[in-house]
């Protein structure tokens, strides 16, 4: 049974997974191995990098963090101007080395490896079709389900790519890397980001665009819902696998998942979640002291509130960034103990005030729950709750790692009983028109409102409400 503390580890919503790729530059593995770094906050479970020399594609992969995963040795066996690699957190797949990414196959017809990002919806239903057909699979990823589609279809290798592509259904970004050829894919519904970059006489790809900054790229443009971009020596070829789009990206990579610095379909991550602060102080005023956020994605939207409010923003916490989600310790005051270790209040800041608290989301409540009592125990009068998104309602079939309504506390409880629940004085959500205004009107707010962008197959029959 999970204890207080691991529920306060895991209560946020987790990252998805990031991919990134460099074709036609000097130490690709190299400078891959820096760009999943830039990623590691999208993924924290394992990292894998494969390289082609125009020969031959290498591979390495591990369980843990990327400086965990790789040394000098692993990336010089890494040799070649073309590589990509992943970052993974598994929302489907068990974790465990085999789903580790990139995965790589091996045919008559020429070895290739993939890297994928988000979830294929339709996944059982096709792979059940492929086992019918005699395909054997060797992991639980939605990755080699794509390698399998591929490699049953006729013609050339980017025209299987091209009549694979529209049998999946879900959001995904990949890149597919031969020995002499990258193809960079993006989802006809725009649900995952995808970056385009130039480096030297190269290209480079990622999940963010923040990335590109670390390796001293120059960001080009978003990947567009559907393309199909491929490159070989020096061409480089879009195509459009399907003329049924719509441009729906995942709210949450705006509200949590990505970098502030980085920017998606033209608007900084950063000044989206400030925006989306100012909205909701002037939808939800409090009277308070002083504004503060939850570390880290929260602070954008806490100085946005503080703008528009006029109430002066401050730094309440202290967040550690060296403790794990699996440290568990078996008393209660160890626990208690533990918490403090991830994120402590600052008692000279909170003592005595009324404070907003601002936060991104809340998912079971165990976490708003121990923050507030966090800021208490500090010292603080009260704490008024105002959370940057709408009440999270249903489950996420994209990617994000919220799969039944029991995780969901906010469909259980109404903002003032939840309020209760979490002991703060006072709680309000972003409206979802709030939202809009500040992210506009092309996202998927599925989470917030039941409302799925594609079919979603047989999952709902799944799900225990």
């Amino acid at each position: 049974m999970k204890s207080e503390y691991d529920y306060f580890l895991s209560d946020k919503l987790n990252e998805e997974c990031g991919v990134f790729g460099v074709y036609n530059v000097e130490d690709a593995a190299q400078l891959t191995y820096y760009g999943l770094h830039a990623l590691q906050h999208r993924g924290q479970e394992g990292a894998g990098i494969a390289a082609s020399d125009g020969e031959k594609i290498v591979r390495e992969k591990g369980k843990g963090l990327v400086a965990e995963v790789f040394n000098i040795e692993k990336l010089e066996h890494l040799s070649g101007r073309t590589a990509m690699g992943h970052v993974r957190y598994s929302t489907t797949g068990e974790s465990s080395i085999e789903n580790v990414q990139p995965i790589l196959i091996r045919s008559h017809t020429g070895d290739f490896t993939i890297a994928h990002n988000g979830n294929i919806v339709n996944a059982k239903e096709l792979k059940m079709q492929l086992e019918a057909m005699g395909s054997i699979f060797y992991t639980t990823s939605d990755s080699e389900i794509i390698g399998h589609l591929i490699q049953r279809e006729s013609g050339e290798f980017h025209e299987k790519i091209m009549k694979a592509l529209p049998r999946l259904e879900g959001a995904f970004s990949f890149i597919i890397m031969t020995i002499d050829t990258m193809f960079v894919i993006r989802d006809k519904n725009g649900l995952r980001p995808l970056s385009m970059g130039k480096l030297e006489d190269g290209y480079v790809f990622s999940s963010e665009s923040s990335a590109f900054e670390i390796i001293g790229a120059t960001f080009m443009r978003s990947i567009q819902p559907a393309e199909v971009i491929t490159i070989k020596k020096d061409s480089v070829i879009s195509d459009q696998y399907t003329e049924h789009i719509q441009d729906k990206m995942c709210a949450m990579e705006y509200i949590y998942f990505s970098r502030p610095d980085t920017t998606i379909n033209s608007l900084n991550v950063h000044t989206s979640r400030r925006k989306c602060g100012q909205i909701l102080a002037k939808e939800s005023p409090a009277e308070a002291d002083i504004v503060i956020g939850v570390p880290d994605s929260s602070l954008s939207a806490a100085m946005g509130y503080s703008d528009y409010s006029g109430i002066p923003y401050e730094i309440g916490f202290v967040k550690s960034r060296y403790v794990g989600r699996t440290f568990i310790k078996p008393t209660q005051k160890q626990r208690e103990r533990g918490v403090k270790m991830k994120l402590s209040a600052m008692p000279d800041v909170v003592r005595g005030k009324k404070i907003v608290l601002v936060d991104d989301s809340i998912v079971r409540g165990t976490t708003s729950k121990h923050i507030i009592k966090l800021l208490k125990d500090a010292g603080a009068l009260e704490v008024h709750t105002r959370i940057a998104s709408p009440a999270l309602i249903s489950p996420c079939f994209y990617g994000v790692d919220i799969s039944d309504y029991n995780q969901l506390i906010s469909t259980k409880y109404q903002a003032d009983e939840l309020a209760k629940f979490i002991k703060s004085e006072s709680l309000a959500f972003l409206s979802q028109n709030g939202m809009h205004e500040g992210l506009g009107k092309n996202i998927c707010m599925a989470c917030f409102t039941g409302k799925y962008p594609t079919s979603i197959f047989s999952l709902l029959e799944n799900i225990d409400k």
